[in-house]
């Protein structure tokens, strides 16, 4: 989804409106509010966002996407308003950045791992399946069954047990 650009107009939007225009519930924009990212006029119980409330809540969701959470999104936007103003906040989102690729990376490391683990323990499944005898049409059965290594996911119809070449194991 694309972010809406806030209009520098002075537009005053309604929170059906700007939960419209971001693609959000009305819920969410109570949340960041509740959390002080964004601070609307209120006129009785109605909420009215200026021009800033929607480019601080246009940040924030871009900080989401991006992993952040949301004392670190607080921080970076909250700089707007604050000195050393932008080139403070573009040094420490910065440096956000660069964390967030770390582990983003590490994660990346992880599952790439994982899943190379996985293509093992798959292939293992494979030739120990095509070793019984029960070949493909084993894994068929299996995966109608729900499962794709050859068990039975409930133990129904053998009582838990699975008979291979005249051993019994439990399955």
């Amino acid at each position: 989804m694309a972010s809406p650009s806030p209009s520098p107009d002075g537009e005053v939007r309604t929170i059906a409106q700007v939960a419209e225009e971001f693609g959000v519930t009305h819920r969410a924009v109570r949340h960041y509010e509740d959390h002080g990212l964004i601070t609307p006029e209120r006129r009785g119980t109605q909420r009215l966002y200026h021009a800033r409330d929607r480019v601080r809540l246009d940040l924030v969701l871009r900080g989401r996407r991006l992993g952040f959470a949301l004392d670190e999104i607080a921080r970076i936007v909250d700089m707007y308003d604050e000195t050393p103003g932008e080139a403070g906040q573009l040094t420490y989102l910065l440096e956000r950045i660069e964390e967030r690729r770390r582990d983003l990376l590490a994660r990346r490391a992880d599952i790439d791992a994982t899943l190379t683990e996985l293509d093992g323990v798959a292939e293992r499944c494979r030739r120990d399946l095509a070793g019984l005898g029960g070949g493909a049409a084993t894994l068929t059965r299996a995966r109608s069954a729900g499962t794709t290594d050859g068990s039975d996911p409930a133990g129904a119809g053998r009582g838990g047990r699975v008979r291979a070449k005249g051993r019994q194991r439990r399955g």
